[in-house]
């Protein structure tokens, strides 16, 4: 089950909300975090409620996986407390191993034992039988999230949940279970027993949830179902202006895909009481690689950065070995494939570059010149990402540097851009932060100042024409993938 599906938006989604609002609600008072009575904290039916169409939820496509989640938490949740009970031992190093090697080989078994057998089979000449696991919905997001709170707990920077329901709340948390953004139990701890719930924040979660929404439907799928017309196909009709458009188009998607996600997520954690930390902050403004990666998917690369750059020594003991593991690692973690390592590796080598000289270079010339070097890296990055075959990504970029003999513009380069010349512009606008500064400026306006009690209900009426042109569009739109499945 998708977020940006009919049977989530109008069966699941209200169930859940009916059944943890005015069912979990009817039972005895809240507890907060420390075990004290709180009236304006969830009931412990709210969460188990809570947990129990999380878990509904993963079970909806693949209801075998559940077993695993449960074990993978259960797991963790043992090695958390044993390291609590035996601090000043060797426990807890066997402990956080334990952790570390059922989570890590879960997700090679599962994920990259394909991946091993055909390279080997290549490399050496044999005929190994590939084990062919189906790969489970969400687990390189659920794997990293549990790795972190067993790390956090070793180095003591969170105490070890006692309560094994409320840490299987956290882990299962269906709206960043199995699209992330990556929740790290030390910022939702308190929030666990401790949230409040408002219709403030269940409103701005509405409104979040109807705007990515909106990103998925209206922006992220009709650029997908451009690119994977061009990029998809056979790529021997291409010209270089069709290339070009669709790897922009890819640029698009999958930036609006990721954002719609982490955005829908956001809403829904707010919903329940939950507030998950931003994943994205307009990336495509950024005047360098290093900036873009500060503001994309911010969830996992302040993971690499915690947990994987500054343990090996950071900047302060070779780093640049340090930054190449990071970029490989990031790049295997998205797909077991090797264009997955060499766009990892692409974007390590011109972090690299930058904090030889790009960066110093970059800084004495206009911001435009950084704008345009970053959205041409970028761009090209994302054909490494989009072809797992590298032999029609070498034909590709052929054709984008018109190394072969194609043509520059064809008929379909220019139908293209005349069908979508209002579209586009929409698109352009919403990868900036144009909009939110509009309405911030509108807002100094002493007219709509004076009209601001008003704001709950145009926020409502706003949020119900994008839930029903979202709808609408859903009923007749074919193309609604779900990019995650790889990951």
């Amino acid at each position: 089950m998708v977020f940006s599906s009919l049977v989530f938006l109008y069966l699941f989604l209200p169930c859940s909300l009916i059944l943890y609002y005015f069912l979990g609600s009817k039972f005895r008072h809240g507890v907060a975090a420390d075990g004290t009575t709180d009236p304006g904290a969830p009931t412990l039916a709210q969460n188990y409620i809570l947990i129990a169409v999380s878990l509904f939820f993963y079970a909806w496509g693949e209801p075998i996986w559940v077993s695993l989640l449960v074990l993978t938490a259960a797991i963790d949740w043992l090695a958390a407390i044993w390291m609590e009970r035996t601090r000043g031992t060797s426990g807890p190093k066997f402990a956080l191993a334990l952790s570390l090697v059922s989570n890590l080989s879960l997700l090679g078994v599962f994920k990259y034992s394909d991946f091993v057998v055909e390279n080997v089979n290549t490399s050496f000449g044999a005929s190994f039988n590939l084990p062919g696991y189906a790969l489970p919905i969400g687990i390189s997001f659920y794997v990293f999230q549990t790795l972190s709170y067993s790390v956090d707990v070793y180095r003591g920077d969170v105490r070890a949940q006692r309560r094994f329901m409320d840490f299987l709340l956290y882990v299962s948390l269906f709206p960043q279970l199995v699209a992330g953004p990556i929740v790290r139990y030390v910022h939702i701890a308190a929030e666990v027993r401790g949230r409040r719930h408002s219709w403030d924040l269940f409103s701005r979660g509405l409104h979040r949830l109807c705007v990515g929404l909106f990103k998925k439907v209206f922006i992220a799928n009709v650029a997908g179902e451009w690119a994977q017309r061009t990029m998809g196909g056979d790529l021997s009709t291409l010209s270089t202006g069709d290339a070009w458009l669709g790897l922009a188009m890819f640029t698009l998607q999958i930036y609006f895909d990721f954002s719609a996600y982490s955005d829908m997520a956001i809403g829904l954690g707010m919903m329940f009481g939950f507030r998950f930390h931003e994943n994205f902050n307009y990336p495509y403004v950024s005047k360098s690689v290093t900036e873009f990666w500060r503001r994309w998917h911010i969830s996992l690369s302040t993971f690499f950065r915690d947990y994987v750059y500054i343990p090996l020594g950071g900047g302060r003991h070779r780093p640049f070995r340090n930054l190449f593991i990071v970029w490989a690692l990031t790049g295997f973690w998205h797909g077991a494939s090797w264009n997955f390592m060499l766009w990892g590796l692409y974007f390590g080598v011109w972090i690299a570059i930058e904090r030889i000289f790009l960066s110093r270079l970059l800084e004495k010339l206009p911001a435009l010149f950084g704008h345009v070097y970053l959205l041409f890296i970028v761009t090209l990055g994302w054909g490494l990402f989009y072809f797992t075959d590298l032999q029609q990504l070498a034909a590709f970029i052929r054709i984008l540097f018109a190394i072969n003999d194609v043509a520059l513009v064809g008929e379909q380069t220019l139908s293209d851009l005349q069908a979508h010349s209002l579209w586009i512009p929409l698109a352009l606008v919403a990868c900036t932060p144009v909009a939110p500064w509009l309405g911030a400026r509108a807002l100094r306006v002493s007219v709509v100042r004076s009209v601001a009690g008003w704001r709950p209900i145009v926020t409502l009426g706003v949020d119900a024409v994008l839930l029903l042109s979202c709808t609408a569009l859903l009923v007749g739109q074919s193309y609604n993938p779900f990019l995650y499945f790889r990951f």
